[in-house]
């Protein structure tokens, strides 16, 4: 039971550090949902490659990449959005180099489109306002052209539970064999 146990605990731990990478971006029924103050907006991204890449958090390689914003909560359709990314730096973000820009405009349709092209890998931070003077936002950091760094955590869970089950399997046959051993042993008839 308690072996059931720890490879339940390594999967949840598994689940966990994937969530919490990046900030305002989550997996929920499979769509990435950004959270911008009390609402939400469905994030995807495009690269236009052999495999045409979708990605939810970081972008696979540098290149011409679209990034689409739709709004999830209707109110976000008369408030007005603005959206930024900045390279990544020691700094605030305010003063941090801006790589890309959308002023604060009103979407009545609910879709925000971008199309950037990324010369450089590295680290970015999008940032997505929503109301008047910046009353809401949202900010997820993102690298570009860099291997995923969690995958090693994820290698090294798949690993970890692996050596887990075959561990419970062989404690499990080594105690089925003593059970059957002594019970054989007290069994008059077996003699």
């Amino acid at each position: 039971m308690q072996i059931n146990q720890v490879l339940a605990g390594c999967c949840l731990w598994l689940a966990s550090a994937g969530a919490m990478a990046h900030g305002g971006l989550s997996m929920e029924q499979d769509m990435c949902k950004l959270t911008v103050g009390p609402y939400m907006m469905h994030f995807a991204g495009y690269q236009e490659d052999a495999q045409r890449t979708e990605f939810c958090e970081d972008i696979p390689h540098k290149g011409p990449t679209i990034i689409v914003l739709d709004v999830v909560d209707l109110a976000l359709r008369d408030l007005p959005i603005e959206f930024r990314i900045v390279r990544k730096t020691d700094g605030s973000l305010d003063s941090a180099p801006e790589v890309f820009k959308l002023n604060p405009t009103v979407y009545p349709k609910g879709t925000l489109m971008v199309r950037h092209d990324f010369m450089e890998d590295g680290d970015y931070v999008g940032l997505v306002y929503a109301g008047a003077n910046r009353q809401y936002a949202s900010v997820f950091p993102f690298s570009v052209g860099k291997p995923v760094t969690a995958y090693w955590k994820y290698t090294l869970g798949l690993v970890l539970l692996l050596l887990l089950a075959v561990l419970g399997l062989q404690v499990g046959r080594q105690r089925l064999q003593r059970d059957v051993a002594m019970q054989d042993f007290n069994d008059p008839k077996a003699h």
